[in-house]
């Protein structure tokens, strides 16, 4: 059984290029359809596939009979709309500890754009449940990630790599302070109502602003968070004539389209008199037209424009880091003896098989004998005798056939088997 895995994230590839590999919960099952549906047309049939999509990574991990890195690259190069080549310029392509030591990383926080960040693992878990509910995980890619989560406890619990760790939202509100003189004078406008938007929601609401308003499709998920905060629910329709109310828009959706377009900040700017607006853009693909950002009095800030933000405090982690790479190490040799195990697992089970159909034989030819009235000490001589030369004949036959070497192999083999002393 082989593993791979095709991926490209915040390290390796720019925003509006993740954007056009992003896919949201309801489109995850139909989307691990096709793909193990292209594989079964290309001669790899039963392959086993997860994809985790987050706002700053895709990444496709398969296990089937043999790799086929090429084929999944090219399939995903199709469902994205752009050539292979421009993908593999931004993509990250893994082979066997390869795999188990990234899946590893990235539970564990280590590959996230904030060190040590605990929402990625919950990530991963929705991906494995919606691979589970398309049909797709198969034994291989449960025991990745089973393990994956496994390693990421022992390295929460182990170290300090979440400790100080600062958070998207965190650095929003960090930035909108810069700006901002006191940010209980501001209204704030949320717009979304998912886990992202929530955790933002929950920075801002610490500050005590002047009023938080959240804006979304569904109006009764809009109203649960709303209810929190006291904050007040729109619709996405009513958001172009109301934006110039807001000091500060957090976005963060599941749309393919942008929500918030440059006319509608230019007219809400105009009616603000050009008082300064701060905007970040959580979502990828974007919420709001990149255009916005070159009006003089935006200040516009997307989930790449937040790196450096979070970054902060990295250098008094990296002791965590070394401690936390140590676990995986761990983790990575373990999977792949799993690995290795699993190849063997034919042959023992056709041992096992083997082994049974000699002993039923010869204890239905001892049966006979008892029933017909043998001796019991000679019936269990047989019956011994019998099982002996059965496990023996294949070694026997070996040693006194074919040429030399293969007779020199066998003999090898046989006391490598047959003949060593128990320790």
């Amino acid at each position: 059984m082989a593993v791979w895995a095709l991926g490209l994230n915040h390290h390796t590839a720019p925003l509006d290029l993740r954007g056009r590999f992003a896919f949201a919960v309801d489109q995850i099952a139909p989307t691990l359809q096709g793909l193990r549906q292209s594989f079964g047309h290309h001669r790899h049939p039963d392959v086993e596939a997860a994809l985790i999509s987050t706002c700053n990574r895709t990444e496709i991990y398969c296990a089937g009979d043999r790799p086929a890195l090429d084929h999944t690259l090219d399939w995903l190069a199709e469902t994205g709309g752009v050539s292979p080549a421009l993908l593999a310029s931004h993509a990250y392509t893994l082979e066997a500890g390869q795999v188990a030591r990234h899946a590893f990383r990235v539970a564990s926080g280590l590959d996230s754009m904030v060190l040590g960040e605990a929402q990625i693992l919950g990530q991963m878990k929705d991906a494995v449940r919606a691979a589970e509910s398309a049909g797709a995980l198969g034994t291989t890619l449960n025991q990745l990630f089973q393990r994956s989560f496994a390693v990421a406890k022992e390295v929460r619990t182990s170290t300090e790599i979440g400790a100080h760790s600062i958070s998207m939202a965190a650095a929003a509100v960090r930035l909108a302070s810069q700006l901002f003189e006191d940010l209980g004078r501001i209204r704030i406008l949320f717009v979304g109502a998912g886990e992202m938007i929530e955790l933002a929601a929950t920075h801002f609401a610490a500050r005590r602003p002047r009023a938080i308003a959240i804006a979304n499709r569904s109006l009764d998920r809009g109203e649960k968070l709303a209810s929190r905060f006291g904050a007040e629910v729109m619709r996405l329709a009513d958001l172009p004539g109301r934006l110039h109310e807001f000091d500060a828009v957090i976005s963060c959706t599941a749309s393919t389209l942008p929500l918030i377009g440059l006319g509608a900040v230019e007219r809400a700017l105009k009616q603000r008199r050009h008082r300064p607006m701060f905007m970040v853009d959580l979502a990828v693909p974007r919420d709001i037209e990149p255009e916005v950002k070159a009006l003089e009095d935006v200040y516009l800030y997307t989930v790449d424009d937040l790196a450096t933000v979070v970054q902060t405090g990295q250098a008094n982690r990296q002791a965590a880091v070394a401690q936390a790479e140590a676990i995986i190490d761990t983790g990575v040799e373990s999977f792949l003896h799993w690995m290795e195990q699993r190849h063997a697992v034919p042959l023992i089970r056709q041992l096992n098989t083997q082994a049974d159909a000699w002993r039923e034989a010869e204890l239905a030819r001892a049966r006979k004998l008892l029933a017909r009235g043998d001796d019991v000490d000679q019936v269990l001589q047989a019956l011994a005798k019998g099982l002996t030369q059965k496990m023996l004949h294949g070694a026997m036959a070996e040693l006194h056939a074919g040429d030399s070497q293969s007779r020199e192999r066998a003999s090898q083999a046989i006391q490598h088997f047959f003949l060593r002393k128990e320790r």
